[in-house]
């Protein structure tokens, strides 16, 4: 692939290597010439000079032969200009923009326009971590219904099969973490201990979820 990533910043430069590592042709575009000494000596992709949202200097990057591309520069306006560019001038399948406003994160995403909220995600991050007992949204769909939450469980529901968690809330589990370590259930999955459990909800359902976790099966103690 040949991805162009719009901002130099400590984003762009670590996402311009991860991509280059990968085997993955990339070109770095900012307006600061100063900026990609974060690149360092061994960075072999394109660097172009100039403002993201510049049809020309998007051509100098390759723009017409990307087959993705992401705008992570500090500006929000900067970001959504050059990625709704990409997309809908020069046709790039795969466009993600880095957005601090929330509120503007939703609109661009029902545009059909991929956002990262940092501020939001970053919140939430550690909001899980400080008050692990409410109900963190991990994701939220586009268009705003679906949602990924991680539940406490209460400890009657260990050695319990995770498919009569799943049925007695009216949810399902979207993965786990047990160890430290990413699982996707199984039908045969039991909930242990330590487990950290993610679920799917929508907004109507989301409290129930989370009570019928954080109270004993029945026939529990």
């Amino acid at each position: 692939m040949h991805v162009v990533i719009m901002g130099c910043g400590r984003v762009g430069s670590t996402l311009a290597h991860s991509l280059e590592s990968r085997g993955h042709s990339v070109a770095v575009i900012d307006q600061d010439a100063d900026a990609f000494r974060r690149l360092g000596p061994d960075f072999a992709g394109i660097i172009v000079t100039g403002a993201g949202f510049d049809g020309e200097v998007l051509r100098q990057a390759g723009i017409e032969r990307a087959d993705a591309f992401a705008a992570v520069s500090s500006g929000d306006n900067s970001n959504i200009i050059s990625a709704r560019l990409a997309r809908e001038t020069f046709g790039v399948s795969r466009v993600a923009a880095r957005i601090y406003d929330q509120r503007r994160a939703q609109v661009y995403e029902r545009l059909g326009i991929p956002t990262v909220a940092t501020v939001r995600w970053t919140a939430d991050r550690m909001l899980r971590h400080l008050v692990p007992e409410g109900n963190v949204e991990i994701f939220r769909d586009p268009t705003s219904t679906v949602s990924i939450i991680e539940v406490p469980v209460h400890k009657d529901w260990i050695g319990r099969p995770l498919r009569q968690l799943e049925e007695t809330a009216g949810t399902r589990v979207a993965y786990l973490t047990r160890f430290g370590i990413g699982m996707l259930p199984t039908a045969s999955s039991v909930v242990q201990e330590g487990d950290q459990l993610y679920v799917l909800v929508t907004d109507d359902i989301a409290a129930s979820v989370t009570a019928v976790a954080a109270t004993p099966p029945e026939g529990g103690h």
